[in-house]
């Protein structure tokens, strides 16, 4: 997975490559002429009473480090334009998985997303960098030394043969312990945030050493990890000795030899331009790059790719129908490492045929939302299964469906662009019957085909709005979480109306009991126990529905089924009370 990556993001753009590499050429000619410049600028220039031509080859040596320099913009543009887009894909995948798995308050997730992210972009552009440098580096010190004097090749690149091989063999432990490092970390980031969040609790029972022990045993862990990275990280010390100052000591110690080759001062003079100045500086780059950024990139791509279970797709199948069906629904907030957490939702059937009109109703916190998401497929069931047309809530097309919550999404743009975001190719008279029927007309002619500045509009301005957008497109099953909560009631029931007569099947998370008794039928939510009815029944069936209805009507409990006037909305909701079901929280 990794690797398959890695060069998707290498070969997004072949040519980029190609360019990348002309201009690493370019980029190394410094490499290439530093070493034979020097020998020749001693040995036939100054050595030989000749300062011009001594100058003359430096100067070659200067236009080198020219053409590097502005090599070197390029360079730095070229491995952008890699990274940029990898970090891209990374991100987009991470949010994707993070959104599949409903679980988008887990800490690690958003460690990953906030931190790990950038770190791997950071650390793949640094192993980009390092390894070009340290190949077309070696490639052009190893043509200059045969051009400048073949019989000190051997006392320079075996070493750095050497060193680099130590290094390479030591990688698996630095992964191994980075690893441990990252794991250990994300640990102790958890148990504070955890601290954090619960230290008035802690307080106030007296848990303060159990808590401490309990992140200490974090931070105490991460430092061993630390440590043990630490020592597995100095075997890059050894490396460069090897490979970078082996090569010196070699030729410095093998100068009596060489000179009686007819080596010349300047020869050797040369080659340790070659290795001082170009071959060490760049084995050091590679192995700090790979040793740091490479371990770096390994680890957190292993993190942020990991998926427990097989991957799973996603939104891509089209449903026969607008059918909802719950079979045995399960579901519990919480992490794996928690023993048994209390299910929202246990044991839940029900069948929604296409065409109904289902109010759930219930006090505030039973989960009406939580329901609501499942049947979207924003969450997974940990039991049962949630079918929209036959197909899993999680794999029905995004077309198909839609989930308006209380939050209302409106961005800077026309009222025309906010509205057909999903139909973009709805004709303007259906625009216009969707501003009717919601009761936008006056909010068109406000704009006037102008943009709307999101801040400025109202709280129910922009549900309205949201609520338009939804009907006027493709889904043929609606949820509505609350999404009237900032209307009044006759706005509210302009528009349930509007998206009964619709078409499809709708579900509204009842925010006020009008729209239970406008429903064909009635789902209350009392704790992990449902009862499913009509207005009538659940009247009878249920005194927790009973109970809110009784207040909302100010009526008793035997009586309001004869409240029809209410229900239509011909008379308002009690004022007093304003048929809020978040307030009775009985």
């Amino acid at each position: 997975m990794r690797r398959r990556v890695l060069l998707d993001a290498l070969w997004r753009e072949p040519s980029r490559l190609l360019w990348l590499a002309c201009w690493s050429v370019a980029e190394a000619l410094p490499s290439l002429t530093g070493g034979y410049a020097v020998a020749r600028a001693v040995d036939d220039g100054f050595a030989a009473g000749r300062p011009g031509l001594g100058f003359a080859w430096l100067g070659v040596l200067a236009a080198a480090w020219a053409v590097a320099a502005v090599s070197a913009r390029q360079v730095l543009l070229l491995i952008a334009g890699i990274v940029e887009p990898f970090r891209d894909d990374l991100l987009r995948r991470v949010v994707t998985g993070a959104l599949r798995a409903g679980r988008g308050g887990d800490s690690a997730a958003v460690a990953r997303m906030n931190h790990q992210v950038e770190l791997a972009r950071d650390a793949f552009g640094a192993i980009i960098t390092v390894v070009r440098s340290f190949v077309f580096t070696l490639v052009s010190v190893a043509v200059g030394l045969s051009t400048l004097a073949p019989a000190v090749v051997p006392l320079v690149l075996p070493p750095v043969a050497l060193g680099l091989g130590l290094f390479l063999v030591s990688l698996p432990s630095l992964a191994r312990w980075q690893r441990e490092f990252i794991v250990a970390d994300e640990r102790t980031a958890a148990a504070v945030a955890a601290m954090a969040s619960g230290l008035r609790d802690v307080t106030a029972c007296g848990g303060e050493e159990r808590v401490a022990a309990e992140v200490g045993q974090a931070v105490t862990r991460q430092a061993a990890s630390a440590r043990a990275l630490a020592r597995v990280t100095a075997t890059r010390t050894l490396s460069l000795a090897v490979g970078a100052w082996l090569p010196v000591v070699l030729l410095l110690a093998g100068a009596p030899w060489l000179v009686r080759q007819g080596i010349t001062g300047g020869v050797i003079l040369g080659t340790l331009t070659y290795v001082m100045q170009s071959l060490a500086p760049a084995l050091g780059g590679l192995v700090q790059g790979l040793g740091v950024s490479g371990v770096r990139l390994a680890v957190t791509l292993e993190r942020i790719l990991h998926v427990p279970g097989p991957p799973v797709a996603h939104g891509d199948r089209e449903p026969e129908s607008a059918r909802l069906v719950l079979r045995g629904v399960r579901f519990a907030y919480g992490t794996a490492d928690q023993k048994a957490p209390e299910p929202v939702i246990d044991g839940l059937d029900l069948d929604v045929p296409e065409g109904d009109h289902l109010a759930v109703v219930g006090p505030s916190g039973i989960g009406k939302s939580t329901l609501a998401a499942l049947v979207a497929g924003l969450l997974t069931p940990d039991e049962g299964e949630v079918l929209v047309g036959g197909v899993p809530a999680a794999r029905v097309l995004p077309a198909a469906r839609a989930l308006i919550p209380q939050e209302a999404y409106v961005f800077p743009g026309t009222l025309a662009e906010n509205l057909t975001y999903l139909a973009p190719g709805a004709p303007p008279e259906r625009v216009d019957e969707a501003v009717a029927a919601f009761g936008l007309a006056d909010l068109a002619q406000r704009c006037a085909g102008g943009p709307l500045d999101p801040a400025e509009l109202s709280a129910g301005e922009r549900q309205l709005i949201a609520l338009a957008r939804t009907y006027l497109s493709p889904a043929r099953l609606v949820v509505l979480d609350e999404s009237t909560c900032h209307l009044d009631p006759a706005a509210e029931a302009r528009a349930e109306a509007a998206f009964a007569a619709r078409g499809g099947t709708l579900v509204v998370v009842a925010h006020r009991i009008s729209s239970a008794l406008r429903a064909k039928r009635v789902l209350v939510m009392d704790g992990t126990r449902v009862r499913l009815g009509s207005h009538e029944e659940m009247v009878a069936a249920s005194p927790l529905y009973a109970d809110l209805v009784g207040h909302w009507t100010g009526l008793p409990a035997g009586a309001v089924a004869e409240d029809a006037d209410v229900a239509s909305g011909r008379r308002p909701e009690p004022a007093a009370l304003g048929g809020d079901l978040n307030r009775l929280d009985a």
